[in-house]
């Protein structure tokens, strides 16, 4: 697979391949576990909720594994449903959860807050500061809940994607704790360049639209570049035409999908 790639409609092709509806009678919000975790923010305990997707059927002495999902600026609040957008929702279809079942994490970042620390009015991302936001923190403390509660959950395929501000955060968490994933699929995001060497040796496939007005596709660019520049092979997917929704031809390819689910933590 080449490393870099500026995709025209092999992608976009791709995103009808895919039918975009959950059984009959059935809501996104009905597929998905709420569940709740409690991290500590300034001394205080602060609730969390999240919503899990379990695969429809758990097979005697199998494992499956675990994505953890983190979405944009748009879909931030507490009603535990609105970060069930995109990627959540097609991941819910009947179709995909028999090609790749798995075991989905979307925790929901509360609202005027972010999963990394960025600068919204240049859309760079900050210095990765010592410790994570506490949004961030709740969300990998979600990710180890399930990992506690079910034994089914395979430990060597942990994947982390994200979009657009969720980008952001998959690079942050990324770069922390590069040994505990099996893969990132960053998309629309940026991160701190600064701490590519950690993240060289994890195998990355990230996307960015051409055209994208509202997070400059540089910091995609500069960002691979300095994962390279520190020895790594990430697949950068810069999609021709396309302005801030990358998402949508990325997560509806199924060849994206195959290459991620296939990943397994060296």
């Amino acid at each position: 697979m080449r490393s870099e790639m500026l995709v025209r409609g092999v992608l976009l092709g791709a995103v009808l391949l895919m039918p975009m509806q959950l059984s009959a009678g059935e809501s996104v919000a009905d597929a998905y576990e709420s569940r709740t975790v409690t991290v500590t923010e300034r001394g205080e305990p602060v609730e969390f909720r999240y919503r899990l997707l379990r695969p429809a059927t758990i097979e005697p002495a199998t494992t499956y594994p675990v994505v953890l999902f983190l979405h944009g600026a748009g879909e931030r609040g507490n009603d535990n449903e609105r970060q069930l957008q995109y990627f959540p929702t097609w991941m819910a279809e009947p179709s995909l959860r028999s090609r790749h079942p798995c075991f989905l994490v979307a925790p929901q970042c509360r609202e005027e807050r972010g999963w990394s620390g960025f600068d919204w009015q240049t859309m760079k991302a900050a210095a990765l500061p010592e410790a994570p936001t506490t949004d961030a923190a709740a969300a990998i403390a979600a990710l180890e809940a399930v990992l506690a509660s079910e034994p089914a959950a395979a430990r060597d395929r942990l994947y982390l994607t994200g979009l657009s501000m969720g980008g952001y955060g998959t690079w942050d968490l990324a770069a922390r704790s590069p040994g505990t994933f099996a893969a990132i699929l960053p998309i629309c995001g940026g991160g701190d360049e600064a701490s590519a060497a950690r993240v060289a040796a994890l195998p990355t496939w990230c996307f960015h639209g051409e055209s994208d007005s509202v997070v400059p596709v540089g910091l995609s660019r500069s960002m691979i570049a300095a994962i390279k520049a520190a020895g790594g092979t990430p697949v950068y997917s810069e999609l021709e035409g396309i302005g801030h929704d990358s998402w949508t031809p990325a997560y509806r390819n199924p060849a994206v999908l195959d290459w991620l689910f296939a990943q397994r933590r060296r």
